[in-house]
C-alpha cells in the first residue's frame, strides 16, 4: 500500500529546500561581492557636488570707465583697483577687461568680485619689480613670508572669480624675474645674486626650523625670491575659468589654505623655471577640469608645505579631483610632493590625456625624510599617455634638488591605484618606486594597465609587491 507523505514531512522537505536555495543566492552574491571592483569614483562625484562655485550678482564695471588705458603702455593699476574696489563695494558683481593691451601691477580680487577678460583683452602684468611692494603674506616653495606680491592675488576673500576667453601675460622672461632661479638658460649670469645665495631660501629656511612668526620673514626689495602668478591665499569659493596665462615668473595657479577651488577650462603656456600649471596646497575640495598645461615644471602639483612649515600648520591637501585635462611638456602630469609635509589624501584623476616627448612621468609621488608627510588614496582612471621620458609611474621617497635631505620625517606611501591607462611609449621604466627600508610603499595596484615602449618593465625597492589585473608591460602580461 502507497504511502502518503504526512504534512509534517512536506514542510520539512520545503524548508530544507529553501534553506539550500538562500545558502546557494548568498554564496553567489559574496562571490559577486568579491569579483566586483568598488567605484571609487563616487566619491569623486561626491566631491564635485560639495565644491561651493561662486555666483555673482548683475551687475558689471568696466575699467574704461574708471580710466583704464588700452595701449600696452599705460599702467592701469589704479583704475583696475578702482573698478574692482567699487565692485565689491556695490554688493558684487563682473569687472570687465575689454579687448585691447592693458598694462598693469599686481591686481587685488575682493569677495564677491567676477574679474572677466573679454575675448580679445590681455592683461601684460609690469616688469618693474618695485610695482610688486609693498610685501604681502605669500608663500615660496612650502613656506610662508612677506615677499612681492603674487600678480593676480587675494587673502582671506570668499566668492572670488577670475573668468573669460582673454589672456595673462606675466612677461617674466630671461631679462626679469627668470634668471633669480640661478640657471643660465633662464639668463642668469655668473656672479648674480640668484635664490640660492645664503640671504634668499637659506635664510627662508632657518627662518622656518626656528619658527620665526611669518610677519618677521620680510624679503622683496633686494631677495631674489620670485612672485606667484595667481594665489587665492585663505579663501573661499573660487573659480578659474576659461582665461590662459603665459610668461609666469613663478608657480602659476597656487591656491593655497583655499576651500572650494574650481579651475574649470583654463590654458597654462608657460615655460619658465618652477612654472607649475596648478599647485593646490593645504587645500581641500578642488576641481581641475577641461585645461590644458603646457609647462616648464610640473602640470598639475598638490602640495602641502615644506618640512617645519609643513608640519606646523598640519593641513593636509585632500579631496582633489582632476578629469578631462590635456597635460602637454612638464616635469610630471599629475604630482604629489615635494612640499608636502602636512600629507596628501583623496585624489582622483580620470579621462585625462598625457602626450609630450618633454613629459617627464605621468603620475609622480616625491618626498624625502626632512619632508617626510603621507600619501594615501590616489585613485588614476582612464588616462591615455601617449609618450613620457622617465615612467608612468614614479614613487620616490628619496626626493632632492637642493642639499641634504635626510632627516627623521618618515613618508608613508599606499594605496596607490591606476586602471584602464593605455602607454604607447614608456620611457625609460614602466614603473618606477623608490620606497624606504623602514617604510614601505603599501598596497599599489594596476587593473587594464598596458604600457609599450619602455627600456625597463619595473625597477621597484622597498614596496609591498604590486598587485596587477590583466596588465601588460612591452608585451608581458604580469
Amino acid at each position: 500500500m502507497k504511502k502518503t507523505p504526512t504534512n509534517f514531512v512536506k514542510l520539512t522537505l520545503l524548508s530544507l529546500c529553501l534553506t539550500l536555495l538562500a545558502f546557494s543566492c548568498k554564496e553567489k552574491a559574496e562571490e559577486k561581492k568579491e569579483d566586483a571592483t568598488p567605484d571609487h569614483f563616487e566619491a569623486a562625484d561626491a566631491i564635485i557636488k560639495s565644491i561651493i562655485v561662486p555666483q555673482f550678482p548683475d551687475k558689471t564695471f568696466n575699467i574704461t570707465d574708471f580710466g583704464a588705458v588700452s595701449d600696452g603702455t599705460t599702467n592701469n593699476s589704479e583704475a583696475i583697483k578702482k573698478a574692482i574696489d567699487s565692485c565689491h563695494n556695490s554688493g558684487g558683481g563682473k569687472v570687465i577687461i575689454p579687448s585691447g593691451k592693458f598694462l598693469t601691477g599686481p591686481i587685488y580680487i575682493k569677495s564677491n568680485v567676477n574679474l572677466h577678460l573679454e575675448e580679445g583683452a590681455e592683461v601684460l602684468f609690469s616688469t618693474n619689480t618695485k610695482d610688486y611692494l609693498p610685501v604681502v603674506h605669500t608663500s615660496y616653495e612650502g613656506q610662508e613670508l612677506m615677499n612681492y606680491s603674487p600678480l593676480i592675488y587675494a587673502y582671506k576673500e570668499k566668492n572670488i572669480a577670475v573668468t573669460g576667453k582673454g589672456t595673462f601675460n606675466g612677461q617674466a622672461s630671461n631679462d626679469n624675474w627668470w634668471a633669480w632661479c640661478g640657471k643660465d638658460v633662464y639668463g642668469y649670469t655668473e656672479g648674480e645674486p640668484r635664490q640660492q645665495d645664503e640671504h634668499n631660501l637659506p635664510r627662508l629656511w632657518a627662518m622656518s626650523d626656528n619658527n620665526i612668526p611669518v610677519s618677521e620673514r620680510v624679503f622683496g626689495e633686494g631677495h631674489q625670491l620670485r612672485p606667484q602668478f595667481m594665489q587665492p591665499f585663505e579663501c573661499e569659493n573660487i573659480l578659474i575659468q576659461g582665461v590662459t596665462f603665459t610668461n609666469a615668473p613663478f608657480w602659476v595657479v597656487h591656491p593655497i589654505k583655499s576651500n572650494h577651488v574650481t579651475v574649470d577650462g583654463i590654458t597654462v603656456k608657460s615655460h619658465g623655471p618652477n612654472n607649475d600649471g596648478c599647485d593646490p596646497e593645504y587645500a581641500k575640495n578642488v576641481l581641475i577640469k577641461n585645461c590644458v598645461f603646457d609647462t616648464g615644471d610640473d602640470c598639475i602639483a598638490i602640495k602641502s608645505g615644506r618640512n617645519n612649515d609643513g608640519r606646523q600648520v598640519n593641513i593636509p591637501s585632500e579631496n582633489i579631483v582632476v578629469e578631462n585635462c590635456d597635460m602637454k611638456d612638464g616635469h610630471g602630469g599629475v604630482v604629489m610632493g615635494s612640499e608636502i609635509s602636512a600629507g596628501v589624501r583623496n585624489v582622483y584623476v580620470r579621462n585625462c590625456k598625457m602626450d609630450s616627448p618633454e613629459l617627464d612621468r605621468a603620475i609622480r609621488i616625491k618626498t624625502n625624510t626632512l619632508r617626510g608627510g603621507f600619501v594615501e588614496n590616489v585613485y588614476v582612471k582612464n588616462v591615455q599617455v601617449g609618450q613620457v621620458k622617465e615612467a608612468v609611474l614614479k614613487i620616490n621617497t628619496y626626493y632632492g634638488t637642493y642639499a641634504n635631505q635626510e632627516g627623521v620625517h618618515m613618508p608613508t606611501i599606499k594605496n596607490i591605484h591606476l586602471e584602464d591607462i593605455t602607454v604607447e611609449n614608456g620611457g625609460k621604466y614602466g614603473v618606477l618606486i623608490k620606497g624606504r627600508p623602514e617604510s614601505f610603499v603599501k598596497n599599489v595596484t594596476l587593473t587594464n594597465v598596458h604600457i609599450k615602449g619602455a627600456k625597463t618593465d619595473l625597477s621597484v625597492e622597498n614596496s609591498e609587491p604590486i598587485t596587477f589585473k590583466n596588465t601588460t608591460i612591452n608585451g608581458k602580461t604580469y
